[in-house]
């Protein structure tokens, strides 16, 4: 029997080809732990090897596949796989290309809900700091939901009783599917471009895991996330919660609820209205009575009562006062006008010029008044002041006493 001889690269593609013409290993499941997972950022190609207890195969899974993962797998992960086996001619490795992949135990979504939120999470986007204040009174509200079912209905009832002065503007999307997220997101970049919308209520109502998963999309998330407008997320029923939830700036339990919260009620405005009324009016009356008293006990006084009477009376106590202090005056101005001659008198006396007229005189050497011989000398001139004048002369002798 003559053998065959064959290159390596022409076995690899026979071993190829064998193995992707056995129908069966085109479309097989298999079920293992995922190791050594990588993620190419470049080429978006996923992989990874599936391991049981004793044996392990090579995996990989192309980007056309991998991008519709609602989930990136890890380390440790069990999962089932759908796919095909094949060989890669140039390292003679037999593999297994994988074109579906299903985590086994808490499920694709839960597992894509986890990561999505721990990643947004990390990133801050849940804080309560980046949260906008809701409006008191929106004027306008935009409501994103599918324009049928019971949600709809409910947003608009709620709103149209509780606060009928407000507008409404519908804008209807898909709520669930596969493009329900990008759909979602569409119109949410519409609806911020928008004049005069005070509020976004995005919402629908309860459903199944998959049917609220449009609303754990990572891009609709950071596009709630970056809105102008304050967003109320209303997703489902009471228990359940979406990445929306997290990242709008409040999370309603239901439609219901959201279109409540949204909204003041009209009715108990116009009560407190009505009560502030009340009040100021009552706060005014009793302003009003208490200077109406006032006046009435103003009117009652005598000066009121009898204006030229008081005045006859205010004009002879001001007369009484004149005369009083004309009087005061009088009897001062005497006092002192007797003081005053006293004291003239008592200058007079002290003064020089009344001495020198009784015939007395003042002698001065140099200008030095003269009060001694002892102060002169044989032929000084001196200069001799009387009561009209000067006399000069000259010492022609002195004389002790």
């Amino acid at each position: 029997m003559n053998s065959l001889i064959m290159t390596v690269t022409q076995l690899n593609r026979y071993v190829r080809f064998l193995l992707e013409g056995d129908a069966k290993l085109q479309s097989v499941y298999i079920s293992g732990e995922i190791s050594n997972f990588k993620l190419n950022s470049f080429s978006g190609h996923m992989y990874f090897s599936l391991k049981d207890d004793s044996s392990i195969i090579r995996c990989a899974m192309f980007k056309s596949d991998a991008s519709r993962m609602k989930f990136i797998p890890q380390d440790g992960m069990k999962v089932l796989c759908r796919g095909r086996v094949s060989l890669y001619e140039r390292d003679g490795q037999y593999q297994f290309y994988a074109s579906e992949i299903q985590a086994a135990g808490a499920g694709a979504l839960a597992i894509a809900f986890e990561q999505i939120k721990a990643r947004l999470e990390k990133e801050g986007l849940f804080d309560q700091k980046y949260k906008k204040p809701l409006p008191q009174n929106p004027q306008t509200i935009a409501v994103i939901t599918s324009p049928t079912g019971a949600a709809v209905k409910d947003i608009i009832s709620v709103l149209g009783r509780r606060y009928p002065v407000c507008k409404i503007v519908m804008c209807p999307v898909s709520v669930q599917g596969s493009g329900a997220a990008t759909e979602i997101i569409g119109t949410l970049k519409r609806v911020y471009k928008c004049i005069g919308i005070d509020l976004i209520i995005l919402g629908r109502g309860g459903g199944s895991a998959e049917d609220l998963s449009a609303f754990n999309d990572e891009q609709l998330a950071r596009t709630v996330f970056d809105s102008p407008i304050p967003i109320i997320s209303a997703v489902g029923h009471e228990t359940d919660f979406t990445i929306c939830d997290f990242v709008a700036d409040l999370r309603a339990p239901t439609p219901s609820a959201a279109a409540e919260i949204a909204v003041p009620d009209i009715e108990e405005q116009k009560n407190y209205l009505k009560f502030t009324k009340s009040t100021i009016t009552k706060f005014a009356q009793r302003i009003i009575d208490k200077n109406a008293m006032r006046l009435v006990a103003s009117s009652m006084r005598p000066v009121l009562q009898s204006p030229i009477n008081v005045i006859t009376v205010f004009e002879k106590q001001l007369n009484d006062v004149r005369l009083k202090l004309n009087s005061k005056f009088s009897n001062k101005t005497s006092s002192d006008e007797i003081k005053f001659k006293t004291l003239v008198a008592s200058v007079n006396a002290l003064n020089p010029l009344n001495i020198l007229s009784r015939g007395f005189a003042v002698v001065y050497l140099n200008d030095v008044n003269v009060k001694s011989i002892s102060q002169v000398n044989k032929n000084d001139e001196l200069k001799i002041r009387v009561v009209d004048g000067f006399i000069n002369s000259s010492v022609i002798d002195t004389k002790e006493l």
